[in-house]
């Protein structure tokens, strides 16, 4: 699995230099930033947000739902973080000053606090042990604070298993369906409180799924 985590992430950042490349920085910057706000106000029932509380983006990429917190104390992580700033013109940590940013797996975050809140967008699937990373997750959420996560999950159990077999989704070392997904929130102590699906697609669907630490 080290080896597909590695494959992965080199892809990953390949995958974001050829997406970026003819983009206008600050028109992409402003479109995300649309972007995140259209889905927290999909959640924002659940989720209010005020300044006090302290926000965790796990596996936050160059772009993340950080953008929208700029008076929240933030941590970002991300074991891409140093490659995104020297390679990507879209990221520059200095844009987001009350944000820290972390150069590290999520498994590896060391966390000198819990959060109130804990988004892992997009990104559970692509770490090295999945295990290991909701442990992380449990560990980093507070009791009754929020934990985010969106998620691309199989529609057919035969190309869940087929994907599970090759590299036919490479950008993501793990395979799973929506029940699986719910059941591992719920397997490290997160109750349910909502789950919304984003994006239809053929091989998967993309959901956001809204928890809380019991």
């Amino acid at each position: 699995m080290n080896l597909r985590w590695r494959v992965a992430q080199y892809f990953e950042l390949r995958w974001w230099k050829n997406y970026l490349h003819k983009k206008d920085k600050d028109t992409y910057l402003q479109e995300k930033h649309k972007y995140w706000m259209r889905l927290y106000n999909m959640i924002a029932e659940h989720l209010k947000v005020n300044e006090t509380y302290k926000i965790l983006d796990l596996g936050c990429g160059p772009s993340g739902i950080y953008m929208l917190f700029p008076k929240n104390k933030v941590t970002a992580v991300d074991p891409l973080i140093a490659a995104y700033e020297s390679k990507l013109e879209v990221f520059s940590k200095s844009q987001y000053a009350t944000t820290t940013f972390l150069n590290s797996t999520i498994e590896d975050f060391k966390p000198d606090c819990q959060y109130d809140i804990v988004f892992c967008m997009n990104a559970i699937n692509h770490v090295a042990d999945i295990s290991a990373a909701y442990e992380k997750l449990k560990l980093c959420t507070k009791l009754e604070g929020k934990m985010v996560v969106s998620i691309d999950a199989h529609n057919y159990s035969f190309f869940r298993f087929l994907f599970r077999l090759m590299p036919g989704d490479i950008l993501h070392p793990h395979q799973y369906n929506l029940n699986e997904y719910k059941q591992m929130a719920e397997e490290y102590n997160f109750k349910i409180l909502e789950t919304l699906m984003i994006k239809k697609g053929f091989f998967f669907n993309h959901y956001m799924m809204v928890t809380e630490k019991a």
